[in-house]
């Protein structure tokens, strides 16, 4: 399929933490794949090499672009290297963030700050950019990527997180009413708990002593399916939202966790 042959994406977090489907890896090759031209931004240009040589030939449709999506001087020049590069920006994938552990008690007031800015401040900058663009051409679709932590407990105290992501699904959701009728849709994609490369380089080490093995057995435990996905399932969620085949959806979820959420224990 080529659904998004001469349109152009932006994907933040396009790089990965280590070896493997990412969220942002898998949803900027796969815009790739069908037809995007696609800036793919990382805060580490290194990231952005596996991210590449994934995308095989689709590779020369994809642009690395450096950017700390927490600040938005950063954000607007990334905004405005993907008009010059590409004309104008159709997709926007607000994908940046991640986890810290610990209650309000626990956790540290900076970490509280840090998990603001990256799980939540980085969308609104996003949103901030891009939407100019989006609204001069009266067209536009923005896919924010949340989390299950935004809608319950998922196994952790994790205060910062949750409240950062359930943030991002409001945040989402008031957009999209604002810009209904300016034809540009808001929706986000809600990954459960997927086997990505943040479990092997971080929660392993955070929640199981370093064993993976063991985290990712817990985490499995608690999946109807009875599979772990990876980024390519969020992907698939992201570029159906970002098609034409949802021209009808804007402010709501796509919930991406293999029936985790609708489970009574």
């Amino acid at each position: 399929m080529r659904r998004f042959e001469d349109k152009v994406a932006i994907v933040t977090g396009a790089g990965c933490v280590g070896a493997g489907w990412g969220n942002g890896r898998a949803i900027a090759v796969r815009l790739a794949e069908e037809g995007a031209l696609v800036l793919a931004v990382d805060r580490d240009l290194e990231r952005l090499e596996e991210t590449l040589a994934r995308a095989g030939p689709a590779r020369s449709a994809i642009k690395p672009w450096v950017a700390d999506v927490t600040r938005s001087d950063s954000v607007a020049a990334m905004a405005a290297a993907c008009v010059e590069a590409f004309g104008t920006i159709d997709i926007l994938v607000n994908n940046v963030g991640g986890s810290a552990a610990g209650g309000p008690v626990e956790l540290d007031e900076a970490v509280w700050d840090s998990q603001v800015d990256s799980n939540l401040k980085s969308v609104f900058l996003g949103c901030k950019h891009v939407l100019p663009t989006m609204l001069a051409r009266r067209a536009g679709a923005i896919v924010n990527i949340a989390s299950t932590s935004g809608l319950r407990w998922t196994g952790s105290a994790q205060v910062a997180y949750a409240a950062t992501k359930a943030g991002v699904i409001q945040l989402s959701r008031v957009v999209a009413v604002q810009h209904a009728a300016q034809g540009v849709r808001v929706n986000c994609v809600v990954p459960g708990q997927l086997h990505t490369p943040m479990v092997e380089a971080r929660l392993a080490t955070q929640r199981a002593g370093g064993d993976a093995n063991a985290l990712l057995a817990q985490r499995q435990k608690r999946i109807p399916l009875g599979f772990m996905g990876d980024g390519r399932d969020t992907a698939s969620a992201v570029l159906f939202l970002a098609s034409d085949e949802a021209r009808f959806i804007t402010g709501t979820e796509i919930i991406v966790d293999g029936g985790m959420t609708v489970r009574c224990d």
